[in-house]
């Protein structure tokens, strides 16, 4: 199934395409696939943001692009391996059972699976600005990016 469907088959049921990919078997360079695709759809989510922000303070715009691009494609999939790690040994320490590999399909699926939210977020942060609806919208994002976790771990750690 292409990406896109599986994002959309993600927000009815992700415990299903979490048991479809992992039925697929161990593949890291589809794991890097998924963390990278995410990556850079986060950058892109906040390009309005940073042109708002850098449109009113007189920042040169770039300089923001710059270090939202360094941090989002060079610096956080390295601390999303180790945040997938960690949770993997809190969860071996207390279930006795499970793959690394589960654990990063996991969070990185649910970290692509949530980025249309993350990219309504970075719409609304540049159009509107903060408020009560980017709060929403973030609450939103963030509900589904934890619901699409919690669930790939179940699902990752009971098939583990």
């Amino acid at each position: 199934m292409a990406v896109t469907s599986d994002i959309a088959a993600t927000y009815r049921g992700p415990r299903r395409v979490i048991a479809r990919l992992l039925a697929m078997g161990v593949r890291e360079d589809r794991l890097l696939a998924f963390l990278m695709g995410a990556c850079i759809l986060t950058f892109i989510s906040q390009m309005p943001r940073l042109a708002r922000e850098a449109h009113l303070t007189g920042q040169e715009l770039n300089m923001l692009l710059g270090g939202s691009l360094l941090g989002w494609i060079f610096i956080a999939p390295l601390m999303l391996y180790f945040l997938a790690w960690l949770i993997h040994v809190v969860v071996v320490i207390f279930a006795r059972q499970g793959s690394s590999y589960g654990a990063r399909l996991a969070l990185f699926w649910a970290f692509l699976a949530s980025s249309p939210l993350m990219l309504l977020n970075g719409l609304t942060a540049g159009f509107i600005g903060p408020g009560v609806e980017l709060t929403l919208v973030g609450i939103l994002w963030l509900a589904a990016f934890l619901w699409f976790w919690i669930s790939g771990m179940i699902e990752a750690y009971r098939q583990g």
